[in-house]
């Protein structure tokens, strides 16, 4: 089916209106698949790099959590916002493109850093460039899929954390261990360089040729409702108008938020993993990079797209909290198998447990907006799930390196970095599962109010 563009979407199209050509909706999940690929290389190849980043510009290690965590979250999680009241208003797909091409050039500037404060603000601009890809795309994935089909492509685009971070394990050891080999690295106009920064180079440049792509695809009509001044008026519905619609529901969104930042705060944690495996079993960074990329890749990707088959699947049998109850579940997995795995005496029983870590993980991160889009309504799908992603991204970024690094400082030292690990898993998660039961019953009546105003 052909698709008219719509740059201005303050008039949405009704939902009597049928949904976009299947084949060209799964093109669009594609290509944004693909963004989040890039986007989570460019955002995890630091930790596998902090060794001789951490060598050659003399930083501690409250440092380099603050340069996995904070330095990224301070406008990946804020700027999402106004980028979300702007996604519910303007061209998406512009606003990808020009979102990939600032990530992109932003990672590979930070291979010029000559300190801490340069790779900071390095750091700070690869975070504003992310944070206008998830917004969009959730949006765009709503507006291209009916309620009962949204799972799978959502999940499938879900599955480019688990892609991300295995491709960028084996690029960054692939490119580590031919830099090594090499005598010395000269660049055009840059001179000598060391392993690490040529490995941003190569994983930021090719980024700004996915960047043009999304200025040629075809914006998806909004998906209107039936009374488009439910929230909002004729232009719109403001930021204010989904933050007073949220803070009404506190109890609902609140409790739903601990399941989605529990498991940022321990995923976000594992840019450590790397120099735990470093520090504890003697591995180096190649070696860690290249049975991560294995684990992730042949794991990762599989539990992601299954948990949104089953999100589906229950979906379609009346089971209407179905996306949350996996994420439930995910959330258990996560916490005894992250406290196992750096407690393990070896580097493959760690990663056996890791493995089963990442099957939690993607449980919960597969699910999470797709349970949130069924208690949202259209008219602010966008700006929530921006805030969705602010809140679970400042709690992750903030809250998982940031612990790691300043507890491994003050109270185990860095040669008993797995303490560390191991305590995360139990310091967040036991709250969060102790909520769950109140979590899910919260979820279940504002379905049914959901449900009852007509809106899917």
């Amino acid at each position: 089916m052909t698709q008219t563009q719509n740059p201005d979407t303050s008039h949405p199209t009704t939902d009597a209106e049928p949904y976009p050509d299947p084949r060209y909706a799964w093109y669009m999940v594609g290509l944004l698949t693909v963004a989040y690929v890039f986007s989570f290389v460019d955002r995890y190849v630091l930790g596998l790099l902090v060794e001789p980043i951490k060598a050659d510009l003399g930083l501690t290690d409250t440092q380099i959590g603050l340069l996995l965590g904070p330095a990224f979250a301070i406008f990946y999680a804020t700027m999402g916002l106004p980028l979300g009241w702007l996604a519910d208003r303007k061209r998406r797909t512009w606003i990808v493109g020009i979102g990939v091409a600032v990530w992109s050039a932003a990672t590979a500037a930070s291979g010029l850093a000559k300190g801490f404060w340069h790779m900071f603000i390095a750091r700070m601009c690869v975070g504003v460039g992310e944070a206008t890809l998830s917004p969009c795309a959730m949006s765009m994935i709503s507006d291209s899929f009916p309620p009962e089909k949204r799972g799978r492509p959502i999940a499938f685009y879900t599955a480019a954390l688990s892609l991300g971070a295995g491709i960028a394990s084996l690029v960054s050891a692939s490119v580590l261990i031919w830099a090594k080999s090499a005598p010395e690295i000269q660049l055009p106009l840059i001179g000598v360089v060391a392993p690490w920064q040529l490995t941003f180079f190569i994983v930021g440049l090719p980024g700004l040729g996915l960047a043009a792509l999304f200025f040629v695809l075809k914006e998806p009509k909004r998906r209107g409702q039936a009374k488009p001044a439910a929230i909002g008026g004729a232009g719109g519905a403001s930021l204010w108008d989904m933050l007073g619609y949220v803070g009404k529901r506190w109890a609902v969104f609140g409790a739903f938020l601990t399941i989605f930042c529990y498991m940022t705060i321990i995923a976000y944690s594992q840019g450590w993993l790397a120099a735990t495996f470093i520090r504890t079993y003697g591995w180096s960074a190649e070696q860690y990079a290249y049975v991560n990329a294995i684990v992730t890749l042949s794991i990762g990707p599989l539990a992601v797209n299954i948990s949104g088959w089953l999100s589906d699947k229950y979906y379609k049998k009346g089971v209407e909290d179905a996306p949350l109850v996996i994420a439930i579940i995910g959330a258990i997995i996560i916490l005894p198998t992250g406290a196992a795995a750096p407690l393990m005496p070896t580097g493959p029983l760690a990663f056996f447990f890791l493995g089963l870590n990442t099957v939690g993980i993607a449980m919960v991160s597969a699910t999470g907006v797709t349970a949130l889009l069924n208690i949202t309504p259209r008219e602010i799908r966008a700006q929530t799930v921006a805030f969705y992603f602010m809140c679970i991204s400042l709690a992750g970024l903030l809250l998982g390196p940031t612990a790691v690094g300043l507890i491994t400082d003050m109270v185990f030292g860095e040669e008993n970095i797995r303490y560390s690990m191991a305590l995360l898993p139990v310091l967040f998660g036991l709250p969060a599962l102790a909520l769950a039961p109140i979590t899910r019953r919260n979820y279940n009546r504002e379905l049914q109010r959901i449900k009852a105003d007509g809106a899917p």
